[in-house]
């Protein structure tokens, strides 16, 4: 988290240096009447790190180990203003993750990997609520609901772990909550943001064998994530 939290400081300073004008102490004042439009559209490039929190029937010897990895988003980005300082988002998204299960308790090294790699069309509906512009600085909150859709879930194979098939359910429902900052340059508004994901549903389908040291043992596998975007409108 910390991460990332200094790498969307160092986009938001970079961007300050290089428009010192904009954001200096009489900075010039950029598309001033931007945010009174009723509608407008964007779109958004990022990157991602998805997990799983999991909840054990009963407590392991060791836990299983979930590393993630960087992955990829691009979506857009259409933004309806209900009142000032509180705006509808709708952010339809293509996301590229991956997650790599190692389960500590299997001796053969094939069988104790297991790789999720995903594809998720993501659909969340956010609200956004805005702080005073100051110059061309905005800063934001946001949080809402979303549903995904994952393409690569293996949920209508009928193999599973014992053929090395790691299977998920296709859609899921999630809450998120973040932060960002809107800057406002000369020719369009730039948004980084940073956003957790917390997945509300138990995402995992069971291998045929109850006893499956895959799965036997887990009571319920919920996505985790932090989503960093980089809008532009």
């Amino acid at each position: 988290m910390k991460r990332y939290l200094i790498y969307l400081i160092l986009i938001c300073g970079m961007q300050g240096h290089a428009q010192l004008k904009i954001f200096g102490k009489d900075p010039i004042i950029h598309l001033e009447n931007f945010d009174k439009q009723r509608v407008h559209w964007g779109y958004f490039l990022g990157f991602n790190s998805y997990g799983f929190k999991m909840d054990y029937i009963d407590d392991p010897v060791t836990d299983i180990v979930v590393k993630q990895t960087t992955g990829f988003n691009v979506g857009l980005v259409g933004n309806l203003r209900i009142m000032e300082h509180l705006d509808l988002r709708f952010e339809p998204g293509l996301y590229y993750t991956q997650r790599d299960l190692t389960y500590p308790d299997i001796e053969r090294q094939s069988d104790a990997l297991r790789q999720a790699k995903s594809t998720y069309i993501h659909f969340p509906l956010l609200l956004k609520f805005s702080a005073k512009r100051t110059g061309n600085i905005k800063p934001y909150l946001v949080g809402g609901f979303s549903r995904t859709l994952n393409l690569s879930s293996n949920a209508s194979s009928l193999d599973d772990n014992y053929s090395g098939t790691f299977r998920m359910k296709k859609w899921t429902t999630n809450y998120e909550v973040g932060f960002g900052i809107d800057l406002y340059l000369e020719y369009f508004k730039f948004s980084p943001s940073i956003r957790g994901v917390f997945g509300l549903n138990d995402e995992l389908i069971r291998d045929n064998n109850p006893d499956s040291p895959w799965t036997g043992n887990i009571n319920s596998m919920k996505t985790r994530a932090i989503l960093i975007n980089f809008t532009f409108h």
